[in-house]
């Protein structure tokens, strides 16, 4: 024992250059701290891959022609002179020369003086593809306001706009989209004229030309390969850049090198606001649809879901005008191949629904459904956060991690650990993330044709069923009228349902008229054998305030009976004013429930608030009754038929 109370090591005599723990090696390959560094990164292109055979001059010249093209999407419209763009971080030295490439544009579309600016003097640095790892580096080096969680996800804030500006949204009005797009009441799209347009444009253009670096992402919309669409983002921001990367559809190696020419740009300029004296403003945010250019600008807002919800739109666009139909919904998909497409507006329980652990997920909100199939238009989800648990929402839970966008989420500073009920910013936190993250995904996220379209409501009045099998007209009138019901504010401590509607489930996104979009619908599911279905995820037994919300336990059987084809061979019984067909019984779910006119202790007030829902559903319905579906109308005349007889 030592003097000092501690116990004396033992140590035994070891061979003649025998060691315990032999760590030595030779010393590095280095002489200065930058040339360690060197040596700490594997050596690689992944933006500009080479095959086999290709040497050092075949990747300089897919540098070059990648580079071409950005600066052709970076051109002034009015000058023909720009700044250079280069490849790679600015605050990396650089080892061997930069490849350089001068804009030029000959397709002018105002007279202007040729003449040469400052910024013809100086680089701009294109950060391509980058992955999450160098978009996380370039985020919390260079904006202040990104942090990592404590599960690994990137939060970051949005800026003043916490959601759209769907009064700030316009599309260029032209030859085409005059004829094409539905305007005027009840349409969400805002026209305006194609040199209000290029103006936004230059303005977003010159300020992403003037920064010392910009993102841009190539990816693809669809995974129906041959309804493909490329789609180019140039962005200031790398949460911006990692945001698209999780919602658009990946390119492999491969793709990316035969990439191309973009079919539709996005210029997200949202740090700068456009001038509020030009024509058709009337905000410093505006988010502009050019659909003849395929470009959109954005303005004033960096609410990274203007850039989704744009390209969304320029979806509506496109693929109906293939006999493809773009929808508003999530997706699954059985494990003997049947699919189910579910509609419905915020708190109706889509994402809750269409998440089913026994079946695979297609996706979460935006669909094609063609001749192939069903597809997911987008490679990620992009889910609310608000009161998020890991009970209720396991999946969406787990997803956040390393990856993960967390937009204008609240956290402790030292742990990062998230508080989900925090509203301190805004009740519209989000979490944007690969769908591979969800673990019972499809991937490839396509599917065959779907044998269920089930249309969600919460109906707050607590009159409509909680499953209804709709007739073929009844599905046009429900998917055109996109009911839910929200409850209003407190008033002498009074709550009130108010109904709201939105055309196909998504009135903010179509760009034409909402017949065509039921047209379609219709003509697929007569096509492919499709049933009908209308679920109240709302109150029984009373409105909101006297009744109660349908169980989800209950929902979750009546779903399950859709899926396996059980309710297909139950006995129905007609309502009155809707005229629904309801299932005499559903397995696990009471039968007394299925009929809500069984449910209220007051007749009479069932009755009166049903034909009172029914006078609301009517007169929504007014705005699309000048609209003809097919050459003789019947259709149409079938669709209003089948709403509410009052």
């Amino acid at each position: 024992m030592a003097s000092s109370g501690l116990p004396k090591i033992q140590t035994d005599k070891k061979a003649e250059n025998e060691m315990c723990h032999d760590d030595s090696a030779q010393p590095v390959n280095a002489q200065t701290v930058d040339q360690l560094h060197s040596l700490q990164k594997k050596k690689s292109a992944p933006t500009t891959p080479m095959t086999d055979g290709q040497g050092p001059f075949a990747q300089e010249d897919l540098q070059k022609q990648q580079l071409q093209s950005i600066s052709a999407s970076l051109a002034s419209l009015t000058r023909e002179t720009g700044p250079k763009l280069v490849k790679g971080d600015p605050t990396k030295k650089a080892e061997t020369p930069p490849i350089s490439v001068t804009i030029t544009n000959q397709h002018h579309h105002f007279a202007a003086p040729l003449n040469i600016s400052d910024s013809a003097l100086k680089f701009t640095h294109i950060l391509y593809n980058l992955s999450p790892a160098e978009l996380y580096e370039q985020a919390i080096k260079f904006e202040k306001e990104s942090f990592i969680t404590s599960t690994g996800a990137l939060a970051t804030l949005s800026g003043a706009k916490t959601g759209r500006s769907p009064k700030d949204k316009r599309v260029v009005k032209d030859e085409t989209t005059a004829a094409d797009l539905w305007w005027g009441k009840g349409s969400p799209n805002i026209e305006m004229d194609e040199h209000t347009f290029l103006v936004n444009r230059e303005r977003a253009v010159d300020y992403l030309c003037s920064l010392e670096k910009v993102f841009v992402n190539d990816q693809f919309l669809n995974w129906d390969p041959e309804n493909r669409i490329k789609v180019r983002i140039v962005s200031a921001r790398a949460y911006h850049s990692l945001f698209m990367h999780n919602m658009c559809i990946r390119p492999t190696p491969e793709e990316l090198k035969n990439f191309g020419t973009p079919d539709f740009t996005i210029y997200n300029a949202g740090q700068f606001p456009c001038n509020r004296y030009t024509h058709h403003m009337t905000s410093s945010t505006s988010i502009d649809l050019n659909l003849a250019r395929k470009e959109m600008v954005i303005l004033g807002t960096q609410y990274a879901g203007e850039m989704k919800k744009g390209i969304f739109s320029l979806m509506h666009y496109l693929m109906p005008k293939r006999q493809i139909l773009s929808l508003h919904s999530g997706c699954n998909m059985g494990k003997d191949g049947d699919v189910a497409l579910f509609f419905g507006l915020s708190g109706t329980g889509k994402t809750t629904l269409s998440t089913d652990h026994n079946r695979y997920l297609i996706g979460d909100d935006e669909h094609c459904w063609s001749e192939n199939g069903v597809t997911n238009i987008e490679g990620g989800c992009y889910a609310k956060c608000i009161d998020l648990s890991r009970e209720k929402e396991p999946d969406i839970w787990n997803a956040i991690k390393f990856g993960t966008v967390l937009e204008n989420v609240v956290f402790d500073e030292h742990t990062r650990e998230v508080d989900y009920s925090d509203k301190s910013v805004t009740e519209n936190t989000r979490a944007a993330y690969p769908i591979e993250y969800i673990p019972n995904a499809k991937i490839p996220c396509v599917g065959p044709h779907p044998k269920n379209v089930i249309l969600l409501a919460c109906d707050a009045f607590g009159v409509l069923p909680p499953v209804s099998k709709l007739t073929l007209p009844q599905t046009m009138y429900h998917f055109i009228s996109g009911y839910t019901a929200l409850v209003a504010g407190t008033e002498d401590g009074i709550k009130e349902p108010t109904a709201t509607f939105s055309a196909c489930f998504g009135a903010a996104f179509i760009m034409l008229h909402p017949t065509k979009y039921a047209g379609m619908l219709s003509q697929k599911m007569q096509k492919h054998g499709a049933t009908g279905w209308l679920v109240n995820t709302g109150w029984s037994g009373g409105s909101y305030g006297s009744g109660s919300r349908m169980k989800l336990a209950h929902t979750r059987k009546i779903i399950d009976a859709i899926h396996s084809g059980a309710l297909l061979n139950a006995k129905y019984t007609k309502t009155e004013v809707f005229g629904l067909e309801i299932p005499d019984e559903v397995e696990g779910v009471p039968s007394e429930i299925l009929d809500p006119s069984n449910t209220w202790s007051d007749k009479k007030a069932h009755k009166d608030t049903l034909v009172k829902l029914g006078g609301l559903f009517k007169k929504n319905f007014e705005v699309f009754l000048d609209h003809k579906i097919g050459a003789d109308n019947k259709l149409t005349q079938e669709i209003v038929a089948a709403g509410p007889d009052i």
